[in-house]
């Protein structure tokens, strides 16, 4: 039986939490800035192109980033931006790809498997590109190839900003002329065992025999042979790594003030409800968390029927807090928590019976998404 042609793309948000910040400040544009912690123990998240060419690195200590670099400029970070821009993207991904892979906040992969018998693979993934690009602003670089690790080292070799094809059959003349170290997992222990070997580039690995590899670094050999033939391969996984979404808060004053504490409670469950929307998954259980003044906690969950509509989880989580809530025990700490989530399960019947309901869902999150989570909220969280 004739098997499809194997298609993968890896995107790449390039430099994602510098990017994000030059999208806010456009005045950042080529200019060295490090995102992460500015204290003596500090350490650089991200870094820009410009501060790269003063030998910075993520995960370099930040005192000595600044000895490299006196003038780079240091952000503290803007998480929750980092964490609304990287769901745009992955809504778009969603609504185009047949399937995709979350690696990270800043990393897809999709698999585009078969679909040369619809469209040109390379064009599609192009168009794709532009069409996040035109949305967020981001810049992205992509790999296309035949197996996820080839994909990737694409990505790297097409950054900043570019992409690259490798032709079905072609992957072996792609790997063989790289440095051994452009293979993911080869790092500070490895390569020094690799270059004693006479192994510089990806090519020399295949001097040696699968057995001869393994003697020297374990099973890691033989999976370095078969990444230098081009052949080495895995499958997405397209589940959601998270178990669960949630939210919890600790008030600056412990409270008995009930009124306020369902107020929060809405609030809170507006707010991972929204997550759990972004992520295009569907909860199953709903939790609430209480932590009184002397530190003791109580928790109660319980199964519903497949949401991620605000409206069936507010009562739920309000139902759960009377059951749980000591009206005359001062709070310290309330959450929420969604688990038992789905990409499937009863999605199509719950879009079929509700179709109204999703709609006005989505208008409400795109308000959300264009000028922040608390842009809309129930008059009853205000």
């Amino acid at each position: 039986m004739h098997q499809p042609q194997r298609y993968i793309a890896h995107f790449d948000l390039d430099s994602f939490f510098v990017s994000v910040e030059v999208i806010k400040n456009p005045a950042l544009q080529h200019l060295p800035v490090l995102v992460g912690g500015s204290n003596a123990r500090g350490v650089v998240a991200a870094c820009s192109y410009a501060a790269r060419k003063f030998g910075i690195h993520s995960a370099m200590p930040m005192k000595r980033a600044l000895q490299l670099c006196p003038q780079a400029i240091v952000l503290p970070g803007s998480y929750k931006e980092y964490s609304r821009f990287s769901n745009r993207v992955t809504e778009i991904i969603a609504l185009a790809a047949p399937a995709f892979q979350k690696a990270s906040i800043d990393e897809f992969y999709i698999d585009l498997t078969g679909m040369d018998a619809f469209f040109n693979p390379l064009q599609w993934t192009i168009d794709l590109r532009q069409q996040i690009i035109t949305a967020t602003g981001l810049p992205i670089s992509f790999g296309l190839a035949t197996t996820k690790l080839i994909a990737k080292i694409a990505t790297d070799e097409a950054k900043p900003n570019g992409y690259l094809f490798v032709q079905p059959g072609k992957e072996k003349d792609f790997l063989a002329s790289l440095p051994v170290q452009k293979i993911p997992g080869v790092g500070k222990h490895t390569l020094p065992v690799l270059q004693q070997m006479g192994i510089h580039f990806i090519e020399d690995i295949l001097q040696f025999t699968p057995q001869h590899l393994e003697q020297k670094l374990g099973k890691w050999g033989q999976t370095l042979y078969h990444i230098a033939t081009g052949s080495y391969d895995s499958p997405l996984e397209t589940a959601r790594e998270a178990k669960s979404i949630s939210t919890e808060q600790t008030f600056a004053a412990n409270t008995t003030d009930k009124a306020f504490l369902e107020q929060k409670l809405v609030q809170m469950t507006e707010k991972v409800a929204y997550e759990l929307r972004q992520d295009a998954q569907f909860t199953g259980c709903l939790a609430v968390k209480i932590r009184y003044a002397d530190f003791t906690t109580t928790a109660k969950q319980t199964t519903i029927p497949l949401t991620f509509c605000d409206d069936e989880l507010i009562p739920v989580a309000k139902q759960l807090f009377q059951q749980l809530h000591q009206p005359n025990l001062p709070v310290r700490l309330l959450g929420v928590r969604l688990s038992a989530l789905s990409l499937h399960g009863q999605a199509p019947d719950l879009f079929n019976q509700t179709h109204t309901k999703a709609n006005l869902y989505k208008a409400i999150d795109a308000v959300k998404n264009k000028y922040g989570t608390f842009a809309l909220q129930k008059g009853r969280s205000l």
